[in-house]
């Protein structure tokens, strides 16, 4: 055993959905930082994905197991820069909204609207 334990806890607000993209804020706090006091990679990884996520469902609700959920099944991520404090902003766009595939490009911004991270999935409805 290394003795080493890890508690997060993470927050994030959607701003905005429309037909073409999706836009969310997420405050750095506590619970998101790694031990070098910067936000942690997973916690962007995740609040990128789940912004994306939430524009391939269109006006599908988050129901657990529902048939035609989109489930991300390739993501790519560059991570090009972090933060300690502030506010983290992810804008998702479609790049290929299709029936069977859906690709959507997240970017993270700080404040300053200063990439953080550009990030691509790839998603398939449930079920399929």
């Amino acid at each position: 055993m290394c003795g080493f334990s890890y508690r997060g806890q993470i927050e994030f607000e959607i701003l905005a959905v429309d037909d073409m993209s999706a836009t969310a804020n997420m405050p750095v706090i506590e619970g998101i930082r790694n031990p070098f006091g910067t936000v942690h990679a997973g916690a962007i990884l995740w609040f990128a994905d789940v912004t994306a996520t939430v524009l391939a469902m269109g006006k599908m609700d988050a129901a657990e197991a529902e048939p035609g959920f989109p489930l991300a099944i390739n993501l790519s991520a560059n991570l090009i820069g972090n933060v300690k404090e502030g506010d983290l902003r992810a804008t998702a766009r479609f790049v290929k909204k299709g029936r069977r595939v859906t690709t959507i490009r997240t970017e993270i911004t700080d404040e300053n609207n200063r990439l953080l991270v550009d990030m691509t999935t790839t998603h398939v409805p449930s079920g399929s």
